[in-house]
């Protein structure tokens, strides 16, 4: 499944999360500091302001914080693109591969991409709290609000969403070509070895249906599962320096980050209720795609056979079939209630997180909404399990048939669950 595609699978995915944190540290030790120095920022406009003269006026101080700001922000993209090319090139180089360009580098442009369009979002989110401060303003009529800065502020919020709009399909027809690459190593792989595996008992429907299924959870539950834990870094120092306007919780009362504590907490549990929920369904998804496969080869049998699929011998097969389908369908049942239940129940955690600060009018409309959607956004990545648990055991009960498919190619014995014998009928 990944050697096919991947140089050295395990070395690599390993090398990645610690180039990934090396880089990190290193950012935050000195690296940042070095963009005066390095930065290319100058060529594109977004080169460091010289140093402010003391006894500056404030709107010269704003406009020389916010240009550091932009420099800065500049040379940090410098920075990580240079760390995706020196990762690239390395693997590239040192360990060639017949898809490396695939596995490689379109893995890394994916990763990028997708922290690109996070980072889009957290323009949104920003933007959120200003249009909503503005809003409240001119609903109190404190102050009046022209048509030119309310129209103006939504323009802002339309180039952006435009720009979000054409990365994410962009980067959407990428992702879908590159795991049909990754389906298709995986197909010229097993059928390189046809002749030596066409014997094994579901050859075809490894080759063939395995492959499709796995390439297609992995084009929607690989790049969520990406999102996730980039919006979760991107978002959680937001929602940590929003949780000093929050001041205590209910019935707890005072927490530190309190915002970040309810976040965790709360999906921890939800992640935990539907693990204990949905603990028998990826072994049930594994048998139900045997006797599926039972029955089927029965059938197919029978168009040549007279002699094969004869009405008992299909009854007994498909009883099987019902069988497993029921009980598949009894352990969805309590799945559902409890993951329906979270869920519903979820939507009213963050207002509930902010009862007492909203009582005590403890901060702007505006900084309460950009409280929601962060909150919202890094709940939504906590709870990545939670939200995707049927497509996880679906992925769980195709690793486990693939799996013991490679296993049976390398003439190991198999163990647990991929043992148990087929069912057919008696």
């Amino acid at each position: 499944m990944f050697e096919s595609f991947f140089p050295r699978p395990g070395r690599f995915f390993g090398s990645a999360l610690g180039w990934a944190i090396l880089c990190v540290v290193l950012w935050f030790a000195s690296a940042s500091g070095w963009g005066e120095a390095l930065s290319l920022g100058g060529l594109a406009g977004y080169g460091y302001p010289g140093t402010l003269v003391d006894g500056g006026n404030e709107s010269a101080a704003a406009a020389h914080a916010a240009a550091t700001d932009a420099a800065q922000t500049f040379w940090l993209w410098q920075y990580m693109i240079a760390a995706y090319v020196a990762f690239v090139a390395f693997w590239m180089i040192a360990v060639p591969h017949r898809w490396g360009r695939w596995s490689v580098a379109g893995s890394a442009l994916i990763i990028f991409v997708t922290w690109f369009q996070v980072q889009l979002d957290v323009m949104i989110n920003e933007w959120f709290g200003e249009f909503y401060d503005l809003i409240q303003v001119a609903l109190a009529g404190d102050s009046e609000l022209s048509a030119a800065d309310y129209y103006g502020t939504l323009f802002t919020f339309l180039k952006i969403a435009m720009v979000f709009i054409f990365v994410a399909v962009l980067n959407n027809f990428f992702v879908s070509h590159y795991v049909f690459r990754w389906r298709t190593a995986m197909n010229d792989r097993y059928m390189a070895m046809w002749p030596r595996i066409r014997t094994i008992e579901g050859a075809s429907q490894r080759v063939q249906e395995d492959t499709m299924r796995f390439a297609r959870i992995m084009e929607t539950l690989g790049t969520r599962f990406i999102d996730s834990i980039m919006t979760l870094i991107a978002f959680t120092p937001i929602l940590w320096g929003l949780s000093s306007f929050v001041g205590e919780l209910p019935i707890i009362g005072a927490v530190p980050q309190a915002l970040v504590f309810t976040a965790f907490i709360w999906a921890a549990t939800g992640t935990t209720i539907l693990a204990l929920a949905g603990i028998r369904l990826p072994g049930l998804e594994f048998r139900n795609q045997r006797v599926e496969a039972a029955y089927r080869k029965e059938l197919v049998l029978g168009e040549d056979a007279p002699d094969r699929a004869a009405p008992p011998t299909v009854q007994e097969l498909y009883a099987n079939v019902r069988k497993n389908y029921f009980r598949l369908y009894l352990n969805y049942l309590y799945f559902d209630i409890a993951r329906f239940g979270y869920l519903q129940a979820g939507v009213m955690v963050p207002y509930i997180a902010l009862g007492p600060t909203v009582i005590a009018a403890g901060f702007t409309l505006g900084v309460m909404q950009q409280i929601i959607r962060a909150f919202s956004r890094v709940e939504d990545s906590f709870q990545f399990l939670v939200h995707n648990w049927s497509t996880i055991v679906e992925l769980m009960s195709i690793y486990k048939r693939l799996k013991a498919f490679e296993q049976t190619i390398a003439g190991q014995e198999l163990t647990g669950i991929e043992l148990e014998p087929e069912t057919r009928p008696a």
